[in-house]
């Protein structure tokens, strides 16, 4: 299973994810996102794309926790296994030449938030909660969390989600201008297609200089940014409170963390 689905209708590609019921990132997911990016990057036919969970329950609910255990620890090599490449995946969709829409159809939690903000726009269900609650497992967001949410949101709102680690509705997140609009779930979908065709049918260069004029002020720092952050990530990976945060996850208990 490649654990996603694309077809391309209107000269939009809808590339859905599907790893029912959560749409959890896996690495078999990371892989499979990575080359398909590049195909529609460079395909003539794709003059927009829609990234969507399609009809499971959530958009995605992040990062796929039974990965960790090899992850853990400085054996773990969370860079080399996982880090790495979610990062250079997540920087090729936010990089996409063409314009991009997340058409959030459920929850958006830890990694599949960071997806989401790749996008220029997002379509966020009534019903979606959006969150990074990485630090619940004594970790932090990974992939870009860290410095595109707070772009969107500010510093302050950022550090309300990360630190406190609680989700917000999807009211809250168009207020605080995380998401562009908020819909019913039966038009979410819908709702970004319409969007990102008519976004296929405006001028493909202009499109394209105008998102490139618009990173202008923050594309050098990105870099820099994600190497110190991956080099927290690391440090967190090879401590004790990852390990106690995924057996308090599966276990259903409030975590036992050392506050250290």
């Amino acid at each position: 299973m490649t654990e996603v689905r694309t077809r391309v209708e209107n000269g939009v590609a809808v590339v859905e994810l599907d790893n029912p019921p959560m749409n959890v990132v896996t690495l078999t997911l990371t892989r499979t996102l990575d080359g398909l990016l590049d195909e529609l990057a460079a395909s003539d036919e794709v003059r927009a794309l829609v990234i969507t969970g399609g009809g499971s329950r959530a958009f995605c609910a992040g990062s796929d926790i039974k990965e960790f255990a090899a992850l853990i620890g400085p054996e773990g090599q969370v860079l080399e296994r996982k880090l790495n490449l979610e990062n250079a995946v997540y920087d090729k969709l936010a990089a996409f030449p063409k314009p991009t829409v997340a058409a959030i159809n459920g929850h958006a939690m830890g990694g599949g938030l960071e997806m989401a903000v790749c996008c220029d726009l997002l379509v966020a269900a009534q019903t979606a909660k959006l969150g990074l609650p990485e630090i619940k497992l004594g970790v932090l967001p990974g992939s870009g969390g860290t410095f595109r949410v707070p772009r969107r949101i500010g510093v302050g709102r950022a550090k309300e989600m990360m630190l406190l680690g609680e989700p917000i509705d999807a009211a809250t997140a168009l207020a605080w201008g995380l998401v562009n609009r908020v819909v019913p779930a039966a038009e979410v979908l819908a709702t970004a297609l319409e969007i990102a065709t008519r976004l296929a049918n405006l001028p493909g260069k202009a499109l394209q200089a105008c998102k490139r004029a618009i990173d202008l002020p923050i594309v050098d720092d990105d870099v820099e940014i994600v190497r110190q952050t991956l080099q927290l990530s690391e440090q967190v990976f090879e401590g004790e409170d990852v390990q106690e945060g995924v057996r308090a996850f599966f276990a259903k208990e409030k975590p036992r963390f050392r506050h250290r």
